[in-house]
Order: structure tokens, then C-alpha cells, then sequence
């Protein structure tokens, strides 16, 4: 049964510019473990192209089978949208990956993550920097979630690791094919340790296009991001602009104002971003998304390491989407799914408990919550 199960989801992210719209129809029709039974007729009623409709009944089987055979080795996982093992907070997104591949140790998932990013040509400060924030950070329970690069990549994921924690590096190529080359003995040391994940199929070489999705996954998965150096046309400052979009809090590290690699932070907190000098700037703020993913998956991993900070917020749906900047009530209830009344009665809850504050344009939520 999983195995049809995952057929039904390779088979899925085969299908070219599927909407979540129509993937909704798909599946509330269809059961994805009997995808790939279906006829043309059948999908064209649900809503799927002419081109959809091929895509699924006559997929890549030889991707599949090796998609398949990669997960039946030791350390190895297929992880589908539908699997309980799927991270709570990047199942928000708005165009979440129908599968991940993950290879390592899978309760990483259930960790609260942040995402630390940079610029691939670091200064020695920048370095040492991305490498002390890691590894206090661990020290709290967060595992680091970045993306194998050079320079603050990993250095990000070494601090994660010499701490003794928890570190995810999320690949723009296959696992089987791991970039740059340079940092595969890094990569065996997170996978020894924490975990690779990607949503490329195993073989899948990197290419330009895979690195903004992949740096879209990577703040997808974590409850914040900390840039710290970064030029103003670096990837970097992508990540970012993906976190803001999903909710996410945006953390930057300031520095010479004469230096290149620090312009893309300080242009980040001028937009808002919140300026970090030490671990507890980044602590205070992540509490709400981090017991949102907690109490989504505790059931899963119960043995999952939990931050060290304040326990059994309420609403913690809620909370997690109302960040740093306003955000109206309408648009709370469009992304909780209630209605728009009962969102303001937990608003006005939240707000006489301290954690979130009644702004022009919405709400915003407080160091406390």
C-alpha cells in the first residue's frame, strides 16, 4: 500500500503546472494510492489538460522505479505530502513539495528549525559569526537548516555540528548527486547527524533553476531566517523574500557599512527585518511558529528535542501566522480557515495575554508571544 501510495506522489510531480487548485480536486476525488488507475476521461473530468492528463497516465516509470529503489536503503526516505512525518510549517506554504527525500535522520522534521543563509564569499568575521550563532543555537534545540553552500552554508551547518546539534542541509540537486562537490564529506557528517533533504529526484543534477525552489523549501521549513552577510543582489536576500512571504520572521546580522557583504543585511532592516546581535534576539521571536510545529507533530516524534523557551501558548495556529508586521484580520482567518469572528475573539484573547498588539493595518505579535 505505501508504495502505491508513493507511486501516486512521483507520479504527481510529474504532472507539468498543476495547480494547487486543481491538486485539491485531484485528491478529494481521487485517492492517490489509485492515481495511477485512473483513464484520461476520468482525470479530464476532475479538471487536468489534455497535457495534465498524459503526464499521469504515462509517467516516467524509470524516475519512479529508481525514486523507489533509493528509498528502500538503509537511512533513506520518501516522505509524501500525506505522510505524518511532513513537516507541519511547510505544509503552510503556499505551493508546498508533494514529496521530499530525506536521507539522515528523519525526527529532524519534528524539530523546531531556522535557516541560516549568507554569502557564498564570506569575510573571516561573517564566518566565524554564521559558525557561533549555530552552534549556541543548537544549545537551545534548534537544528539549523541551510543550504550546503559555500561559505556561511557551511559554516552554519559545521557550528551545528561541533555543538553537538542538529543541522538539515536542503540540496537544489538530487541526493545522489550532491553539490558542490567540494562539501560532500560535510554532507556525510550531516547525514551522519541531522539530515539532507530535497524534493529533486535522487539523480537530479543542480541547475539554476532548482536553487530558487530549493531556498524556498528552506525557509519553508524553519520558523525563521537569519541572514548574515549578504550582498544586495545575493540569493540570500531570496530566502529571505520567500520567508517574509510565508510569515516568517526575517533575522539580520549588521556589519561594516563599507563592506559589500553587509549591504544586503542592512537593506533587510531598513524593510523591517529585526536587527540581531545575539542568540536571544532570534529566541524571543520564534516562540509562537516553533509551538505551532510542535503541537502539530508531537505525537510523531514525541522524542523530538522542543525549544527551551515559553510552553503551551494558546492559539497556536493563529499566532503563527501574525508576525513582525501587521497582518489584518481577514486575511488571519483566509489563512487559519475560520471565521473571521472567531478570529477576532482569540485576537482579543492574545491581546490581553501581551502576545500580540492591535496596530494600523492589523495585528502584530509581541517579544512575548
Amino acid at each position: 500500500m505505501r508504495d502505491k501510495s508513493l507511486r501516486g506522489w512521483l507520479i504527481l510531480t510529474q504532472v507539468p503546472r498543476l495547480r494547487v487548485s486543481q491538486r485539491r480536486a485531484l485528491l478529494a476525488k481521487v485517492p492517490i494510492d489509485a492515481l495511477s488507475e485512473q483513464t484520461a476521461h476520468d482525470l479530464a473530468a476532475v479538471g487536468l489538460t489534455a497535457e495534465q492528463c498524459q503526464a499521469v497516465t504515462h509517467p516516467n516509470h524509470a524516475m519512479i522505479e529508481r525514486s523507489l529503489e533509493w528509498a528502500r536503503q538503509e537511512n533513506c526516505h520518501l516522505i509524501g505530502f500525506d505522510h505524518p512525518a511532513y513537516p507541519a510549517l511547510l505544509r503552510e506554504i503556499a505551493r508546498p513539495p508533494l514529496l521530499l527525500y530525506v536521507q539522515g535522520d528523519l525526527t529532524c522534521l519534528a524539530m523546531p528549525q531556522l535557516a541560516m543563509v549568507g554569502s557564498r564569499h564570506a569575510t573571516p568575521q561573517g564566518l566565524e559569526t554564521a559558525y557561533q550563532f549555530a552552534k549556541q543555537l543548537v544549545e537551545h534545540g534548534v537544528a539549523i537548516t541551510s543550504g550546503l553552500a559555500l561559505g556561511i552554508d557551511g559554516r552554519a551547518h559545521k557550528g551545528a555540528l561541533e555543538g553537538h546539534g542538529k543541522t538539515l542541509a536542503v540540496l537544489g540537486s538530487g541526493l545522489a548527486n550532491v553539490y558542490p562537490a567540494r562539501h560532500r564529506a560535510l554532507a556525510e557528517r550531516i547525514e551522519a547527524q541531522g539530515a539532507l533533504v530535497s524534493e529533486f529526484w535522487p539523480e537530479a543534477p543542480p541547475r539554476a533553476e532548482h536553487f530558487p525552489r530549493r531556498n524556498r523549501l528552506i525557509s519553508g521549513l524553519s520558523a525563521g531566517v537569519l541572514v548574515v552577510e549578504a550582498a544586495p543582489q545575493s540569493g540570500s536576500l531570496i530566502t529571505a523574500r520567500y520567508a517574509l512571504e510565508q510569515n516568517r520572521d526575517v533575522f539580520a546580522i549588521p556589519g561594516p557599512i563599507d563592506q559589500v557583504q553587509s549591504r544586503g543585511c542592512h537593506q533587510l532592516i531598513k524593510q523591517g527585518a529585526t536587527l540581531t546581535d545575539c542568540v536571544d534576539d532570534i529566541l524571543h521571536e520564534i516562540d509562537s511558529l516553533i509551538s505551532f510545529a510542535a503541537c502539530q507533530q508531537t505525537e510523531l516524534f514525541s522524542d523530538a528535542p522542543k525549544l527551551d523557551t515559553h510552553e503551551g501558548l494558546p492559539f497556536p495556529e493563529l499566532l503563527a501566522n501574525v508576525g513582525t508586521k501587521a497582518t489584518c484580520v481577514d486575511v488571519l482567518a483566509e489563512r487559519c480557515n475560520q471565521p473571521v469572528h472567531e478570529i477576532m475573539m482569540q485576537l482579543l484573547d492574545l491581546e490581553l495575554q501581551g502576545l500580540v498588539a492591535a496596530v494600523p493595518g492589523g495585528y502584530v505579535r509581541t517579544r512575548r508571544g
